[in-house]
């Protein structure tokens, strides 16, 4: 019962809130691509980081990134976030830059928004990852 209780407190962590806002927002920006019938390259991006961050969501969620040792998800999940905000910076300037009619624009700047959100949750994660003490192979098992 108590891992049911530390994976629920998740979503109402700073990470599991930033995740939530960066599925949600990624969905919008991926709307309005699609309602502008916008370049591909722009929708797929939107779609990408929408299920990926669903998934890392999910991972935390039911704690399987303890269960998965094989990977540490922490450092797989900054370098998604800082990978997602460079294509973010470069297809929604693009976006904007280009301007094809109003739901591109819309979707470009929800898409620097998105941006902002990688880069705090990179923040977080990187936070976490330095702060969770030594990793050498003389550290004591916990």
């Amino acid at each position: 019962m108590a891992a049911a209780a530390a994976a629920s407190g998740f979503p109402r962590s700073p990470r599991g809130a930033v995740k939530i806002a960066r599925a949600l927002v990624a969905f919008v920006t991926f709307l309005c691509f699609v309602s502008s019938r916008s370049h591909g390259a722009y929708t797929a991006l939107a779609v990408m980081e929408v299920v990926i961050t669903a998934l890392f969501f999910v991972l935390y969620l039911l704690q399987l990134d303890k269960k998965l040792s094989w990977l540490f998800w922490p450092l797989a999940d900054f370098f998604n976030s800082v990978i997602a905000a460079l294509f973010l910076l470069v297809v929604c300037l693009f976006a904007i830059i280009i301007k094809t009619n109003n739901g591109t624009l819309a979707g470009g700047v929800l898409g620097l928004v998105l941006l902002v959100l990688c880069v705090v949750d990179a923040v977080l994660l990187f936070q976490k990852i330095s702060l969770d003490g030594p990793r050498g192979r003389n550290t004591p098992a916990k």
